[in-house]
């Protein structure tokens, strides 16, 4: 007898989920729009605890009146912090972005770092943003973008039992295969925001309800 997906060791689980879901979401990619490293940069700043829709209305405006590394690194603080109001945390994000600016403006030649050390060295910057900036600006894959809703997906999947972002990190990695590690970051994105919401899952809609030991479908 088959036994059920479920049950499945988690290399080849992780698999059928990633399959499963690349089906549902064909266009699964990062939702924040961007042209340039720095705006890829910025904007993912701007998205800790924001909807990247809301970011997407700021940086519209944002990207046309600072158009460059000095002209953030230059910017009025106070200025800056009224710009992004609406992301929340303004104040936290604006320093960060103004900090990091100087920082490439005076240690990386006025560019957007292209390495995880380097990158986690600016301000605000952590593993998930380095990871998104790294993936998506520059090709350049090193680990698993591990955002808020990938680390509660992960969980109610099974594929990792902690709670630390970097240690889920660790453990998609170690079952994930390296090509599909950007993959499943934008496939939980989607998911959980389409179908596995927190407060409400709606189970009886997912493609993944036979095979997901938190379903709760019968």
């Amino acid at each position: 007898m088959k036994r059920p997906t479920v049950y499945l060791e988690p290399k080849k689980r992780v698999l059928k989920i990633i399959d499963l879901l690349d089906k549902e979401y064909t266009k699964a990619k990062t939702a924040l729009n961007y042209i340039k490293p720095l705006e890829l940069l910025v904007a993912t700043i701007l998205s800790s605890q924001c909807t990247d829709e809301r970011v997407n209305k700021v940086t519209e405006k944002l990207f046309k009146k600072y158009r460059s590394v000095a002209d953030y690194a230059n910017a009025d603080l106070k200025e800056l912090e009224e710009d992004i109001r609406s992301t929340g945390f303004y104040r936290v994000k604006a320093n960060y972005i103004k900090k990091s600016a100087q920082m490439i403006n005076s240690e990386y030649q006025k560019k957007v770092p292209k390495t995880m050390q380097e990158l986690i060295r600016l301000p605000g910057v952590a593993r998930k943003t380095a990871n998104i900036v790294l993936q998506n600006a520059y090709n350049i894959t090193v680990g698993v973008a591990v955002d808020t809703h990938v680390k509660r997906l992960s969980n109610k999947l099974g594929l990792t039992n902690n709670k630390d972002p970097y240690k889920i990190e660790i453990d998609l990695m170690r079952i994930v295969p390296r090509n599909k590690w950007m993959k499943i970051t934008d496939l939980l994105i989607f998911h959980g925001r389409a179908i596995c919401k927190a407060r409400k899952p709606k189970c009886a809609k997912c493609v993944l309800n036979k095979i997901c030991p938190s379903s709760n479908i019968s």
